[in-house]
């Protein structure tokens, strides 16, 4: 049965990943979708990790490695308070309460504000992060709340991954899902204190312009900086590709 948020609206439960994982979320506004599911896939082993999920949403990264890795611990990190809750919620709508925690927060925010939140430093083994795609003033924002907060970040890329820096363990690493035309703002921030970067290039069809890219690094590493095989998602017929379709089921992974 449908409910209802104050702000949120009417909320509903989706299935993703063949239907393992279960999300209750806003019928109208931002959705979780393909990206969500393409950064999860990109997360490597961890075993209990913990794993911090920045801006997580109704929870669907952090949840669906949690599901893949049943060791793992996760942090959910969300500002808006309504969708913390349906993250946390959507935590135990799949048995995932006892290693999944909601922490209510902005990132970007002082230090001792992300510690008093639980977010203390040298205290993850990786960040995923999902950020909005555009900076207040490059896009006209949407009249619906919670796709505007999706879609328009209150801080910069670089304050998402200067506290990405802070709260990771040495060695822990960083993942994050973005506009193709990004990778030079990301690679930017990722100058100071990370190596190891693997960059692969996600298109919509094969003869077209990459859409997205999925970059990880490792904090403190001097390995050179890698450019991965593209992943295509959909062939000439405008269809998953077969290794698309088992991304988006769960059946594979990218990591």
């Amino acid at each position: 049965m449908a409910e209802s948020f104050p702000d949120l609206g009417e909320i509903a439960e989706d299935r993703l990943l063949g239907g393992r994982l279960r999300l209750l979320q806003p019928v109208k506004g931002h959705r979780a979708g393909s990206d969500a599911v393409l950064l999860a896939s990109a997360i490597p082993e961890l075993v209990a990790g913990p794993l911090s999920d920045f801006g997580a949403g109704v929870g669907t990264v952090g949840l669906a490695v949690a599901l893949r890795q049943p060791a793992l611990e996760v942090v959910l990190v969300e500002r808006d308070p309504e969708l913390a809750a349906l993250g946390a919620r959507n935590a135990g709508l799949n048995g995932l309460d006892g290693r999944v925690r909601t922490v209510v927060g902005t990132i970007g925010e002082r230090n001792a504000d992300l510690a008093r939140e639980g977010l203390a430093a040298a205290s993850m083994a990786w960040v995923a992060m999902n950020p909005p795609f555009f900076e207040a003033g490059e896009v006209r924002a949407s009249p619906v709340a919670n796709r505007r907060v999706a879609h328009v970040a209150g801080q910069s890329l670089g304050d998402w991954l200067k506290a990405a820096r802070h709260v990771l363990k040495p060695g822990g690493g960083i993942s994050i899902i973005h506009r193709a035309e990004a990778l030079g703002a990301i690679l930017a921030g990722l100058e100071t204190g990370f190596g190891a970067v693997e960059i692969r290039p996600v298109h919509g069809q094969a003869d077209r312009p990459a859409i997205r890219v999925i970059v990880s690094a490792r904090l403190g590493s001097k390995k050179p900086a890698a450019l991965l095989p593209a992943l295509i998602l959909n062939g000439a017929d405008g269809r998953f590709t077969a290794f698309s379709e088992a991304l988006h089921r769960g059946e594979a992974v990218l990591a």
